[in-house]
């Protein structure tokens, strides 16, 4: 006699992230994390936010470890998210995948010029972040 027993479909393995987020306008930041929320994608979900306001912030952070991703806006002053992500890419050894907001779609050249692993324009949209934050997260090596 056969088995009838029904196999129940796999349950996908949850990414957690520990997500550092530099913007100098508590707006933007706001708007990043509201827009993200906890799950991102149904793989990737968001289990802790650092949120920095200052370039000496983020080095110090990204510097001590710990994070999985960096999200870092492009038109922050006094310093970039540009050229603050080039800065982390050659200084700093095992430095987390990046995304850095650009102020504009045309700026994704300069996005590739900073290293960023992608970039999102901004104004925020959170279905295109969210997608975002999950590919990378995909695709880049679990901390440790």
């Amino acid at each position: 006699m056969a088995s009838t027993a029904s196999v129940a479909p796999a349950q996908p393995t949850v990414r957690s992230l520990s997500v550092l987020l530099y913007s100098d306008d508590i707006a933007t930041r706001d708007a990043v994390r509201i827009g993200v929320g906890r799950r991102p994608a149904r793989d990737v979900e968001v289990a802790r936010w650092r949120e920095c306001a200052t370039p000496e912030a983020v080095i110090e952070a990204v510097d001590a470890g710990g994070y999985d991703l960096l999200i870092l806006d492009g038109e922050a002053t006094p310093a970039g998210g540009m050229g603050l992500c080039r800065q982390l890419k050659n200084e700093i050894s095992d430095c987390p995948p990046v995304i850095v907001l650009t102020g504009r779609p045309q700026d994704a050249w300069l996005a590739s010029w900073s290293l960023a692993d992608a970039a999102v324009p901004q104004p925020i949209d959170p279905l295109t972040l969210g997608s975002t934050m999950a590919a990378v997260a995909r695709h880049a090596a679990p901390s440790a």
